[in-house]
């Protein structure tokens, strides 16, 4: 078992996460985040661009190997979440409605502690490091790539903090990892009346329930039972006062799909529900898909040098599965689409219990968890140039 980081690092991510949990900022909007990250890569002497992705990504470089050998990226994300904070932490969101809820100011915290570890490194090559907006929403990483943030790369590593582990276990494995994303809106065109007279408008709200109910048939009747997916609505709006009928509704909700052609037979069947409801309903539906994710699929070779990171980091034992595929989705899937890459699960459940979990407004994890995932990020990027090396 090695550690890299000591105390007197430990605290310093303590103090970096901390700080950005106090101002959370939503998707491109991570200014306050994106000139913190700036000022600490000032002090450790490590250069940056600044600016991209709309404005707040930022992409810093290692320079080893006296110009040459292979170029391995790291990636943290920087967006916080539409939530309002509920965690009673002395150091919780002073922003109203807004939250890291899902630990990226942790990830930017540990990133920046892997840098620490790594420019006293003697690196066989150059490491870049990725500090990524709106991966929430907005799909960050896509606008990063059209900045040319890959340019020159040849493997890229991430990994995510997941309280469903405990403090020191790392999870890592090949293929599949996260789900195909379909963010979607419905919105229905129906005709407004009296309450009373209902034989005289077309209900949208009736429409939209209808809409709701038959959307889960598409799982429970036309998809394989042993292949994850899942069809959520996660909003629906309509009407103004008690005693009209709504003529507008509109439903936002996403698809989550573990298979290619599982995915593929859900969008089609929701076309299908869609053109049946507004057929037997006679209202008008428009169906709009956005922020769409491919699956993340962690590459063969990239999943080898991440597992032998991890086990030099935590031991073998402590290097874990996470079983079947989570249909959480994640934006890390677009560089996977470029070059090879592995994206891992980093342990970091709070042993008293008292938290929520992702996305939930009592979100936290044990800041112990800093330990592991800066040495692991400092050694994959340099377990990766070493093999990339020798290839």
């Amino acid at each position: 078992m090695l550690f890299l980081a000591d105390k007197t690092l430990f605290a310093w991510m303590c103090d970096i996460r901390r700080a950005l949990h106090r101002v959370p900022e939503l998707a491109y909007k991570e200014k306050q985040t994106s000139a913190l990250i700036a000022r600490q890569l000032d002090t450790l002497g490590i250069p940056y661009q600044l600016g991209l992705a709309g404005g707040t990504g930022i992409r810093a470089e290692i320079s080893g190997g006296n110009g040459r050998g292979a170029t391995v990226a790291l990636r943290a994300y920087m967006d916080g979440l539409p939530i309002t904070e509920e965690t009673g932490l002395p150091f919780s969101s002073t922003r109203s409605g807004i939250m890291h809820a899902c630990g990226h100011d942790g990830h930017v915290a540990m990133l920046l502690g892997a840098a620490a570890l790594l420019k006293d490194m003697d690196l066989p090559g150059t490491v870049v490091l990725l500090f990524q907006p709106a991966e929430e929403s907005g799909n960050g990483a896509a606008a990063m790539i059209e900045d040319q943030v890959l340019t020159g790369v040849d493997m890229i590593f991430s990994g995510h903090i997941d309280t469903h582990y405990p403090v020191g276990e790392i999870t890592v494995d090949e293929g599949l990892i996260c789900s195909y994303t379909d963010p979607f809106t419905i919105a229905i065109h129906g005709s407004g009346g009296h309450a009373a007279r209902p034989h005289e408008a077309v209900d949208s709200v009736v429409v939209a329930c209808n809409l709701v109910m038959n959307m889960q048939t598409l799982i429970s009747r036309q998809i394989n039972p042993s292949h994850a997916a899942v069809v959520t609505v996660g909003r629906m709006e309509a009407g103004t006062v008690h005693n009209v009928i709504a003529e507008h509704a509109v439903l936002e909700g996403t698809i989550r799909s573990a298979h290619r052609e599982t995915r593929e037979r859900i969008l089609q069947g929701l076309e299908r529900v869609i053109l049946g409801a507004a057929d037997m309903c006679n209202a008008e539906i428009r169906l709009k898909f956005f922020d769409s994710l491919p699956a993340v699929i962690n590459d063969m070779q990239a999943t080898a040098i991440a597992r032998a990171a991890a086990v030099a980091v935590v031991g073998d034992k402590r290097v874990v599965s996470q079983g079947q595929p989570s249909l959480g989705g994640e934006d890390f899937s677009f560089y996977q689409q470029r070059i090879p890459g592995c994206m891992v699960r980093f342990g970091g459940r709070r042993e008293d219990g008292a938290v929520g979990p992702a996305h939930s407004a009592r979100f936290d994890f044990d800041e112990e968890l800093f330990r592991y995932g800066a040495s692991w990020l400092a050694h994959v990027a340099r377990h990766a140039l070493k093999s990339l090396e020798e290839n």
